[in-house]
């Protein structure tokens, strides 16, 4: 992508199923369907025979992964290193793949309470070491992908994903070879929470589209970067006028609740490219926002 787009930052690519895979699971990925867990969690012993312990050793390819791409990297460019979170992860092992109703995952959540515990305390402790090897390796920023948090309840969410973010947050390298390492936490639908979002020790938020930049702005302090948020299906649609206007009311928002500027911002989709994006769409994307943001708003 950074040769094809003027971009600012790399991502490292690794679907985020790949630590549960290396817990022991037997993971699939099925044409049309996606990724498909064919030894599900349906009870207790099913948590207890996950293995953390060799975590590292069997994701070694990504390490290897990213200090190839490293050597590739304008030095410059920082290279951004990620995982899922341990309730998007559990939802996925749970369920056996992806869900409409989450139905398996919140049985656990409400029926299986200290279980459930168990099981998410597992995954961060997983991450905590995949997210330390990738720092190790050379990435020079983390991401946390919550995909799946905005599907509880608030107080579920307070009980069942954020203090597995905040435990995460606080196990993963600050400082790695005298470099600070910046930390990034994003969860999908959690725009009516972003006051305990930001009380996580998080440098940036990523941000969807279903919520105003500037009111997101207005809840979190200044010294917590914002990530986002164009809605994907506008980049999808390709109008380009759309994108223009878009991007220009999301960048005057910011700026109109940040002092009139538009530092702290890492303009981005409020989630995933979709499949039938037209690459065109990105590359203008990118050359619009360069250049909207070297405009006094």
């Amino acid at each position: 992508p950074l040769k094809r787009f003027d971009l600012d930052a790399a991502i490292l690519f690794s679907d985020i199923l790949v630590v549960p895979h290396a817990m022991g699971m037997e993971l699939d990925f099925v044409e049309n369907e996606g990724p498909k867990f064919n030894n599900p969690i349906v009870q207790v012993a099913d948590i207890e025979a996950l293995n953390i312990t060799e975590i590292t050793q069997k994701l070694s390819y990504v390490f290897e992964t990213i200090k190839n791409i490293k050597t590739e990297l304008n030095p410059q460019t920082p290279l951004i290193g990620f995982s899922g979170s341990p309730f998007t992860l559990a939802c996925y092992m749970i369920e056996g793949g992806s869900s409409k109703n989450y139905f398996k995952i919140k049985q656990w959540l409400y029926s299986h309470k200290d279980e459930s515990h168990k099981l998410l305390s597992k995954l961060a402790d997983a991450v905590i070491m995949y997210l330390n090897a990738q720092i190790e390796a050379g990435c020079d920023v983390v991401m946390l992908f919550d995909s799946w948090g905005g599907v509880l309840a608030e107080p579920a969410f307070l009980e069942f994903s954020l203090p597995y973010l905040r435990k995460i947050l606080a196990g993963t390298h600050t400082v790695y070879n005298n470099k600070y390492i910046p930390k990034i936490v994003f969860t999908k639908g959690a725009g009516g929470w972003l006051e305990h979002m930001a009380k996580l020790e998080a440098d940036a938020l990523g941000l969807d589209w279903t919520i105003n930049i500037a009111k997101a702005r207005g809840i979190i302090n200044s010294q917590i970067g914002l990530q986002g948020n164009l809605d994907p299906v506008l980049l999808a649609i390709g109008d380009r006028v759309a994108i223009k206007a878009e991007v220009t009311r999301i960048l005057h928002d910011y700026a109109r609740a940040n002092n009139g500027d538009i530092t702290g911002h890492v303009f981005n989709l409020g989630h995933g490219v979709l499949p039938m994006t037209n690459p065109d769409s990105v590359a203008y994307l990118v050359d619009i926002v360069h250049e909207l943001s070297t405009l006094r708003l």
